[in-house]
């Protein structure tokens, strides 16, 4: 643990906390992609089979919980919650996500630290997130116009991969540690919210409402 994870963590938990509060609080979820909320939920549950069987610590095991339960009940809430699912805009929400499932869990089958069922699905779940967030950034780039609760929720959830990319530098420099999957994969998820901060960032700057270009 260093400081760096911690706040990713931290930013990564924010996020879940922001959109678990537009859901309950506004009893909608227009903006947001179930697409990526179920990818997230296979990412969690594909990564953490551990969950009961190899124990870190006491925070480790804490976040999983929270991760895995929190994806799986906003999941839940767009498709069966009787006032949020009436929200949800499928016609914006066109991504094909299965095929980035397909397409990482082969890159799961050739790029893996050991061929056991426990490493592959590790793997497809590092794969898997990476890109998990390109229907959201999608369903925001056709709908224009991004609500506040919806652009802090990408945010933090950008940042959390910003503050883990610099938790692997650290760790690199003071324990040589290293793993290429993750490295290029969180590079990959970096990149991919760029646009975003780009005009997140000038929204901030001139107090305005954020907009995304078609």
């Amino acid at each position: 643990m260093n400081a760096f994870r911690f706040l990713g963590d931290m930013s990564h938990l924010f996020s879940v906390v922001l959109l678990l509060l537009k859901i309950y609080a506004t009893k909608s979820c227009s903006g947001i992609s179930l697409k990526t909320q179920e990818l997230f939920a296979l990412v969690f549950l594909t990564r953490y089979l551990d969950l009961f069987i190899y124990v870190v610590s006491v925070y480790n095991t804490i976040m999983k919980l929270v991760f895995v339960a929190s994806s799986i009940a906003i999941v839940w809430c767009m498709r069966y919650h009787p006032a949020v699912r009436r929200t949800y805009d499928k016609s914006q929400d066109v991504f094909r996500h299965y095929v980035l499932v397909g397409a990482c869990f082969l890159l799961a089958l050739v790029f893996h630290d050991e061929f056991t069922i426990r490493e592959v699905c590790w793997s497809f779940s590092i794969f898997l997130e990476a890109v998990a967030i390109l229907p959201q950034l999608v369903l925001l780039q056709r709908s224009g116009n991004v609500d506040n609760l919806t652009s802090q929720y990408v945010f933090f959830l950008g940042a959390y991969r910003a503050f883990y990319i610099l938790n692997w530098i650290y760790r690199y420099a003071t324990e040589h540690h290293i793993s290429w999957i993750s490295w290029i994969c969180g590079l990959v998820q970096t990149v991919l919210y760029a646009d975003f901060f780009y005009y997140y960032f000038i929204s901030w700057k001139n107090n305005a409402k954020l907009q995304l270009p078609a």
